[in-house]
């Protein structure tokens, strides 16, 4: 069992493989600092494994399959997978992106997708503008009925909001983060004006400072070519990695003074209460001085 995970984080689902990639060859993998497999029995079930310190095969972990992927815990969650009716839609076009490493904090990757600011600095001409930079007043709140966090109301001017959009467009938002290392986007379907496409970040911390992240898209756009939403999704997190992995300290702060929020930054401030209060410390710079 991995040394460094506390309970707050052990006890959470995450997303470790994308089912269509899993064989019965074993495809080795971490989770928490711990080493795990992930392979197809005979029968073709989905089999986690962790991996003992001499490389013979360990306990069997619990396996859940949805939204494409396999999905594990080191611990024992009192809850299920966040739920996303969405997908249970059928005419939403399911754009799995491929996993992406990244040399950062998984909590870190969470906060930098709630961050709106960035748009016109790092996804120039796409998610943003420099002629518009200002994030207009927005809420953002801990909603304890379903112990999530939302921001809403939120609205962002977007050269480019998605391949099916022609020209720029002023882009509602809206985002929920359903787990500590899960967060999804509802955003303005440009062929529907009354539906959301839907973007879900499942981040995989493999270390403190090293994750995966798996992003998938459910999206209402039959034109678009498969292979030029992938292609489109991946330029968009190639150009967020380069900031992340620039990023000091790699791992997330959560003492409110470490570093200084603005206005826009008010779904970040309500994300890292919300960990502090969970007691989560993997991947945050107050459980690496504890440890």
């Amino acid at each position: 069992m991995t040394k460094t995970a506390n309970r707050a984080a052990l006890d959470e689902w995450y997303c470790v493989d994308d089912l269509d990639d899993i064989g019965a060859a074993p495809r080795p993998t971490r989770l928490l600092g711990q080493a795990i497999v992930v392979r197809r029995g005979p029968d073709g079930t989905v089999l986690v494994n962790e991996v003992q310190p001499d490389g013979a095969s360990g306990n069997a972990m619990p396996v859940k399959e949805r939204y494409g992927y396999a999905w594990t815990t080191l611990g024992t969650p009192a809850r299920d997978i966040l739920p996303i009716p969405e997908t249970e839609e059928p005419d939403r076009k399911w754009v799995k992106c491929g996993p992406v490493r990244v040399h950062a904090s998984g909590l870190r990757i969470v906060e930098n997708f709630l961050d709106m600011a960035h748009f016109p600095f790092v996804h120039t001409e796409i998610l943003g503008s420099e002629r518009d930079t200002e994030v207009r007043t927005y809420n953002a709140e801990i909603r304890r009925d379903v112990d999530e966090v939302w921001a809403t109301d939120c609205k962002f001017f977007q050269p480019q909001a998605s391949m099916a959009a022609s020209d720029g467009i002023m882009t509602d938002y809206m985002y929920r983060v359903g787990s500590p290392f899960v967060v999804m986007l509802y955003k303005t379907c440009v062929l529907f004006a009354n539906r959301w496409d839907v973007i879900c970040l499942f981040v995989q911390p493999l270390e403190e400072d090293l994750c995966r992240a798996h992003p998938v898209m459910f999206l209402l756009d039959e034109e678009t070519p498969f292979a030029t939403l992938v292609q489109f999704q991946q330029l968009i997190f190639l150009q967020d990695r380069i900031i992340l992995e620039n990023q000091r300290p790699r791992l997330l702060p959560l003492e409110p003074r470490a570093e200084i929020p603005t206005r826009a930054d008010i779904s970040s401030v309500a994300y890292r209460r919300w960990l502090k209060e969970k007691g989560l410390t993997f991947g945050t710079a107050e459980g690496a001085r504890a440890s």
